[in-house]
């Protein structure tokens, strides 16, 4: 995963013109290119946060249309997925050859290593999850299905996702980093469910969704050893390494990448656990699988562009 070349706001929440507006949103999300019928008096309020790797977000915006090209996707290539949820006025949503008309209350997703153009054509409110790729855990065969087309419409899983996600939005930059890392994994596991949902049976009848599955719990439970490396997966997968990085492959990621960021991310839920404040940044690295602090530090600022003292929580 690439990460900002500069670190993002870890909340957001400002009233902005197009300019500041197209400048806060490349921060906040990925670079893309803002168009407004009225630029003089176009005006956006934004609020959210990030969450180490996963970004939520509101936005209160006048008609405008955000296109992200082939050219920003080169200069900046962010290996995400984006959910959007529209809590008022309507748009259009376009990615892959598939345009879908969006209303209140729809949810799409969309890939941002793919070209989309987003169009709200009047006054709108929307709610953005943006989260790594590797989050998902479904193989992008079957995702791609599903990107920029409208998702639980009319079903049970939708009417659970869609005011749990508003309500995130507009809350989430309001409390404690812990909770609000929590809260935002439960919207990966919610907007997954959904995905799953839109694409029924076939999701579970895929042996390559059920083994890219079964070596992601194999990494997880195995974070802490320093043997973890593709031999040691392959073969507990009884399959070849060539294989195995072949699945990863298909993904757009490696092995390694995917071993690195897990372990990233464990270590920046346990940095910012008020519980965990006695526990050293090393302690938690080795912990983790990392060999060496200096190695851990230089790594995590790169991937979130701080160092892992400043995510933690100050103490009183």
């Amino acid at each position: 995963m690439t990460a900002h070349h500069a670190p993002p706001p870890e909340t957001y929440d400002s009233v902005l013109p197009l300019d500041g507006f197209r400048t806060a949103i490349a921060d906040a999300v990925v670079a893309l290119n803002v168009q407004a019928n009225d630029p003089s008096s176009f005006r956006a309020a934004l609020r959210g946060r990030a969450a180490g790797d996963v970004h939520v977000l509101g936005i209160d915006a006048d008609a405008h249309s955000v296109h992200r090209t082939e050219s920003l996707i080169r200069e900046a290539p962010q290996h995400y997925y984006k959910f959007t949820l529209v809590e008022r006025g309507t748009g259009l949503i376009v990615q892959g050859g598939r345009e879908t008309a969006l209303r209140t209350g729809d949810m799409t997703f969309y890939d941002t290593d793919r070209p989309y153009s987003l169009l709200c054509s009047d006054d709108t409110r929307i709610s953005v999850v943006m989260f790594p790729k590797e989050l998902l855990s479904l193989p992008s065969d079957l995702t791609a299905r599903l990107t920029a087309t409208r998702l639980g419409a009319d079903s049970p899983v939708g009417a659970i996702v869609r005011p749990y996600v508003a309500s995130l939005s507009s809350q989430v930059g309001q409390m404690p980093a812990h909770p609000a890392r929590r809260l935002c994994r439960g919207a990966i596991d919610l907007i997954s469910t959904l995905i799953e949902d839109g694409l029924g049976a076939q999701t579970f009848a895929s042996p390559h969704g059920d083994l890219m599955r079964r070596v992601l719990d194999f990494i997880d439970e195995n974070l802490a050893s320093a043997d973890l490396a593709p031999p040691m997966i392959a073969a507990a997968h009884f399959i070849s390494v060539r294989h195995l990085h072949a699945l990863f492959n298909d993904q757009g990621t490696t092995v390694s990448t995917v071993i690195r960021n897990r372990r990233l991310e464990r270590c920046y839920d346990q940095l910012i656990d008020p519980g965990a404040a006695n526990r050293s940044v090393t302690a938690i690295a080795l912990e983790n699988g990392f060999v060496d602090a200096a190695h851990f530090s230089r790594t995590f600022r790169s991937h979130y562009g701080m160092p892992p003292s400043v995510v933690r929580p100050s103490r009183a």
